[in-house]
């Protein structure tokens, strides 16, 4: 069995919940963390997908949803700051 498919099937089986469970529950900082978490795990899981398939045209979704995964955080961050 390929490597990348292993690397896949555990990112998607063990962390994908852990980050979907933290994204769930607590404060809006621990949120905004299990979040942050999912979007790696899906970043990481497309990357390996696109490895498998030996496509390199099917990197171009994971960057874009890396940057704009940087975007959505730093917002969320200013949004949840303390105001005066």
């Amino acid at each position: 069995m390929d490597p990348w498919i292993v690397g896949d099937l555990l990112l998607i089986g063990l962390a994908l919940p852990v980050s979907l469970w933290l994204a769930s529950r607590g404060s809006a900082v621990e949120r905004l963390v299990g979040l942050q978490m999912c979007s790696v795990t899906t970043i990481l899981t497309l990357l390996g997908f696109g490895q498998v398939m030996a496509q390199p045209s099917y990197l171009i979704v994971p960057t874009v949803a890396a940057a704009l995964s940087l975007v959505g955080t730093l917002v969320f961050t200013r949004l949840l700051a303390p105001r005066p």
